[in-house]
Formats: structure tokens, sequence, C-alpha cells
């Protein structure tokens, strides 16, 4: 797996991907396996006291013990792979370490899955992390209903005061009124009291500066209709 790491004033900078691939790869090297433990076995059968010698049936025992664990640690693993496959398509938080020790998260949907030596890996973003440092897994319908609620707290904070309110942003304040009302009861919630407030009074204001803009056009089309009708009647004496 290669990875390519940034240099910042001559020193190597890792990425919140790179270091949690090196935390997954040390956690896989610091275990145990099945080649090691036969090691061991050897060198605890070469260095026995031979006044003492260690059963066979000791050593039996220890290698049956360490099968069971093998194959639990074979089951986790497969628990893991499928539920790794589980999450493609969906929106994730991974939490993840910096050398330095400092904590921080990344947020995106997962695109695929990456299988290494029976490790797990996410790919968001278009980087890997592993398995291991899954924090949040978060439901497709809650995720777009909280951004198209933080969307439309956005639009609403870039209107001035309702009392301020122009026919300048009628076509604002309309989208705003006509997004609100399209979403779903569900999506609705997502979106806080004081901003469903908001959003009337900006459509109501708007609805009497529209008024007002109608009925001052047609008052002024009346005088203009009465001083031609004057004019033609002056020309006509």
């Amino acid at each position: 797996m290669a990875l390519i790491a940034a240099v910042e004033n001559g020193q190597v900078v890792e990425t919140q991907s790179q270091t949690s691939l090196a935390n997954s790869t040390e956690k896989s090297n610091s275990t145990l396996d099945k080649d090691a433990f036969l090691q061991l076995l050897v060198a605890q059968m070469k260095y026995q006291d031979p006044l003492e010698p260690t059963s066979n049936t000791e050593y039996i025992s220890q290698y049956a013990t360490f099968s069971e664990l093998e194959q639990m640690q074979n089951m986790a693993s497969s628990v893991d792979l499928s539920r790794a496959s589980e999450l493609v398509g969906k929106t994730v938080y991974m939490k993840t370490t910096t050398s330095s020790g400092e904590t921080g998260y990344v947020e995106g949907k997962v695109d695929y899955v990456y299988y290494e030596n029976g490790k797990a890996y996410l790919s968001i973003n278009e980087s890997l992390y592993s398995l291991d440092d899954l924090d949040t897994v978060v439901d497709n319908s809650y995720y777009d209903a909280y951004n198209q609620a933080m969307s439309l707290a956005v639009s609403i904070n870039k209107l001035p005061s309702v009392r301020n309110l122009t026919l300048g942003e009628k076509d604002a304040v309309e989208e705003i009124y006509t997004t609100y009302n399209s979403m779903t009861d569900y999506e609705k919630t997502f979106v806080a009291s004081d901003y469903k407030t908001l959003i009337t009074q900006y459509y109501e204001r708007m609805q009497e500066l529209i008024k007002a803009a109608e009925s001052n056009a047609e008052s002024s089309d009346s005088t203009g209709e009465t001083e031609d009708a004057n004019e033609s009647s002056t020309e006509t004496e």
C-alpha cells in the first residue's frame, strides 16, 4: 500500500489517513500469530530442563489453547470484514490520533472497502482509514436532513432583518419559503423553531411589500390616465 507524505519545513507531515494506516499496522505487528507461537514452542522445547522435561500433554494443551484463540481471532476478523462491507455508501466519522497525540475527525461517505492481510480499510474522500478508527455511522436520511436544515439557516442569516426587508430579497425569500414547505415532516424537525418563525415572518412581510408595490403601480397608472385625459380635454377646448 503506497503512501505519499507531504513535506513542510523539511519535516514529513503525516495525513490523518497515513496516521490511521500506520497505527493499524503497528497493532497488527504487535499481535502474536501462529508462526510466532510455534517458534516460542520450539524454543521452549529446546531450552527446557532435561531433568524435568515438559510433558507432551502440556505441549498439546498449549497448542490447543492457541488454536482456539486463533479461531476466535479469525471469526472476529470475518465479522469486521462483513461489517466494513455494509458501510459502503454510508456517511461515517473516523476518529484519528496523530503521532503527537492530537485527536481529529474525518467525515465522509465510504466509497469502497479495501482488504489487506485480513484487515479492512475504508476509502473516504480518496483516502484509506483503518476500520479500527471508526467512530460514528450516520444514517443518510439524517445526514441529508441535517445538511438541508443547516443550508436553510445559512440562507436566512444572509437576509436583513424583517423590518429592513426590500423587494430586492424577493427571490431569496421565496426560495427559502418554497424549500421549507417542500421538506418532509422529519426534515422539518431539524429546523430550529426560531428559524421556522422567521421564515413565516419574512414571507408575510414580502407579500406586504409586493402588494404595496402593485398598489403604487396601479395608482401611478391611474394618475397617468387622469393626466392624459385632462390633457386631451384641454386640447379639445
